[in-house]
């Protein structure tokens, strides 16, 4: 025969069971929290469509800008990261591939750039916070650049881009270069220019 004692402590649990299973499914680990989308990949979503780019080159400091205009840029989400491919019209075959995201645990930006039209690899940057507002500063790793003329020098560059978008239909790359040959010199060598075409 069942004690009252023993009674009542199992309509007790069968009170409380309901509850603690509800409490511990609320509780998600802090890998599948971090895992979803923030505010800063929210912003990275919007700009997804397709974009119009002009591109402007300077060999070096006080240099013409060469100005590469009607390139496309199509960008998608890939999970929490904007995917970015820029090409040429009529053409699917990339120029340049970047992606960009915003890693919620290391609380900072983290992007990474392959340009076939350069033997430069793999080209990694991050930045060193949230960035504010529509700002967003990025540095990267240093890489080599194999020079001018026909033998290969190799030359170590240092570069930083900025990212500035003008509300939700345009945006600005400057990349900033700083070759390694002691004059610590830099210069604006790069800016894409982007206007939403859809």
């Amino acid at each position: 025969m069942i004690e009252r004692r023993e009674l009542l402590a199992v309509a007790l649990g069968a009170l409380l069971l309901p509850r603690l299973s509800s409490a511990a499914q609320t509780q998600r680990s802090a890998s599948d929290r971090f895992n979803e989308p923030g505010a800063e990949n929210a912003r990275l979503a919007a700009l997804s469509g397709t974009w119009d780019a002009v591109e402007s080159v300077w060999a070096n400091r006080g240099a013409s800008p060469i100005v590469t205009s009607g390139l496309v840029a199509d960008r998608r989400m890939i999970g929490s990261m904007l995917e970015e491919v820029l090409r040429r019209p009529l053409e699917p075959t990339p120029l340049r591939i970047d992606y960009l995201t915003f890693n919620r645990v290391e609380g900072q930006w983290q992007y990474v750039s392959m340009d076939f039209r350069a033997p430069v690899g793999i080209m990694p940057a991050s930045s060193f916070d949230r960035g504010e507002g529509d700002k967003i500063e990025l540095f990267f790793q240093p890489f080599a650049v194999p020079g001018h003329g026909v033998q290969a020098s190799g030359q170590l560059l240092r570069m930083k881009q900025l990212i500035t978008s003008d509300g939700r239909n345009r945006q600005i790359k400057d990349q900033t270069f700083i070759m390694s040959d002691g004059s610590g010199a830099a210069w604006l060598a790069h800016r894409y220019s982007y206007v939403r075409r859809s």
